[in-house]
């Protein structure tokens, strides 16, 4: 293996494999190196999404889905199913191999676009030097031209509740669970949290949320999280807000969490309790001194527009770097990043990053709520649609949630798209690309949409907006 590469991924996740394969079809010699370690010990490419966070997460959410949906809607269906219950075990399996199907493809395909991929740790020098510490302990320096720093992030502890790895756990914990909790105490009410709590509350643990913020979902649109509330109470997720968790105790009958509200101080006692407050940048060991990247007050990396930090050809993309910290931000920044080092042009639109929160219903929107549009100076005009009056939702037994378009009043620019629904993820799309192009929301009302399909609903809240909805009164 040559020592000398046109550019160096230090980090193989959602960020960093595609910046290395882009670099690689761009003719460029390239080296990704990703220190991902399993709890078994084995290495693996794909960082948090594809191991620990995205992709396990959603097919515990897809298992958990199916049994609620066989206990509860079933019957609506004429579907008589009896006796069904939920093997943890089979379930864990079948994610597991998920997991290693996945990461094992992009190993595949770091291979096929010509990048050399090695399992170990790397470290920026000065010099755009990167030290690579091998599975094996042995120490090799490398050179590059280019260095691409996609370090990722990790779960954000809470102080005064330690993770034990048993009893109190962080996301990661919280997708090994190998029985079904009877307690269940999820602390954090983010997309991470009821993503989690969603899972194990389906397969019947009794679970209470707890968030120390007043209001819930803040990040989205006020009407879609009034909405998501009450179906998440219907559920039965107990969330309760305002709750400020100080300590957590480990007994013989499970922990004791003790967390103030407006009531006072309050205990509670659950057998497994999930920190989910968030994530933070992941740079431990990263940077040796006078590389030249400066990391600012939270830890993040600082760059500039284009992903350039303050040392020479070093670059830094995802969850590192400021933004969302969603896996497909970080994917067009690592492929925008290997463009721009290849001379190309290249461009993230930070307006149009799209958000999901795979739940039942899913919640998905993009650009600005109804809230920050008005906050901002804008007149706006809304039309939203009921998933209740969509013939494909009521044939899906889905008919919760609702679409919302939000709209310039003046120029009629799509300014936002909310949805809480079924396939609220997939949907979301189009609302990407039409905002993408600037479009309106008479270009919404004017294309054509399959009939009977989800995407119907769009196409009608788009048409409430100018109240020309067909489907629903207008008022």
């Amino acid at each position: 293996m040559s020592d000398n590469f046109d550019v160096i991924v230090i980090g193989g996740g959602p960020a960093g494999y595609p910046a290395a394969i882009r670099a690689a079809q761009n003719r460029l010699t390239v080296a990704c190196i990703d220190g991902w370690q399993n709890r078994d010990g084995s290495t693996a490419f794909g960082g948090t999404c594809l191991n620990a966070g995205c992709i396990p997460s959603k097919a515990l959410l897809e298992s958990s889905e199916l049994l609620h949906r066989a206990q509860h809607e079933f019957a609506a269906h004429g579907v008589k199913a009896e006796g069904i219950g939920i093997d943890v075990a089979q379930m864990q399996k079948r994610k597991a191999s998920i997991v290693k199907g996945m990461t094992g493809g992009i190993l595949s395909l770091l291979k096929a676009a010509g990048v050399t991929a090695l399992a170990g740790h790397g470290r920026l020098l000065p010099g755009r030097k990167v030290e690579y510490t091998g599975t094996d302990g042995a120490k090799r320096t490398l050179q590059a031209k280019h260095v691409v720093l996609a370090s990722g992030s990790e779960p954000m502890p809470l102080r005064g509740v330690d993770f034990d790895g048993k009893s109190i756990v962080d996301s990661w914990g919280a997708l090994e669970f190998e029985a079904v909790p009877k307690r269940l105490c999820v602390i954090g009410a983010g997309v991470i949290g009821l993503e989690l709590g969603s899972v194990w509350r389906r397969l019947g643990a009794e679970t209470v949320v707890l968030e120390a913020l007043g209001q819930f979902l803040p990040m989205a649109d006020g009407a879609v999280a009034k909405e998501a509330q009450r179906h998440f109470k219907k559920l039965g997720l107990d969330i309760r807000l305002g709750a400020k968790v100080s300590a957590a105790k480990l007994a013989k009958d499970g922990v004791h969490l003790t967390y103030a509200d407006a009531k006072g101080e309050q205990t509670l006692v659950a057998d497994r309790v999930v920190v989910a407050i968030g994530r933070r940048p992941y740079t431990k060991d990263l940077l040796a001194e006078g590389t030249g990247v400066v990391l600012d007050g939270k830890g993040f990396i600082q760059v500039d527009d284009h992903c350039l930090t303050g040392a020479e050809n070093v670059w830094a993309v995802g969850d590192c770097v400021r933004g969302p910290m969603l896996a497909h931000k970080g994917k067009e920044e690592g492929v925008a990043v290997a463009d721009r080092i290849a001379g190309l042009y290249a461009h993230v639109n930070y307006r149009v990053v799209p958000s999901v929160i795979y739940t039942a219903p899913e919640i998905a929107w993009v650009g600005q709520t109804e809230e920050q549009a008005k906050a901002g100076g804008r007149s706006v005009k809304v039309g939203s649609f009921p998933f209740a009056a969509s013939g494909r939702a009521k044939a899906m037994e889905a008919g919760a949630g609702f679409c919302k378009v939000v709209a310039d009043a003046g120029s009629d620019e799509i300014l936002g798209v909310h949805v809480i629904g079924p396939m609220a993820g997939e949907l979301i799309a189009e609302a990407v690309l039409a905002m993408e192009y600037s479009a309106s929301s008479e270009d919404l009302q004017r294309t054509i949409h399959a009939h009977p399909t989800l995407s119907e609903a769009l196409h009608e809240a788009a048409l409430a907006a100018d109240k020309r909805a067909i489907d629903i009164p207008n008022r």
